[in-house]
């Protein structure tokens, strides 16, 4: 018996907005790119762009690391291919953020 990994395609371009540490609302672009289990690309936020890594795929699940300002923020993320939107939670320093990511029709 052979058994195939299904990994959803959560490629393309995303969008969110999230609340600032001074309460203000800003956006985030992100933009995957998926070669198999591999997951790269980048997110741009007011601050500038800033590439993926140690991305993976397994399925609907998704990880990647970004590092700003010499930190590493790890992220964990779920596709729901029903909304064609996916859920983010960050760990920033020991403060978790969740995030709902819809797919920017740009």
């Amino acid at each position: 018996m052979v058994c195939f990994a299904i990994t959803t395609d959560i490629g393309g371009k995303w969008v969110t907005t999230i609340k600032g540490q001074d309460g203000n609302d800003f956006q985030l672009n992100y933009m995957f790119k998926v070669d198999g289990d591999k997951l790269t690309g980048s997110v741009t936020s007011p601050q500038g762009e800033i590439p993926i890594s140690d991305g993976k795929v397994n399925g609907d699940d998704f990880s990647f690391t970004i590092s700003f300002n010499g930190n590493d923020i790890k992220s964990t993320g779920k596709y729901y291919t029903a909304g064609d939107s996916a859920g983010v939670n960050t760990d920033f320093n020991g403060m978790k953020f969740h995030s709902q990511l819809k797919r920017d029709s740009k």
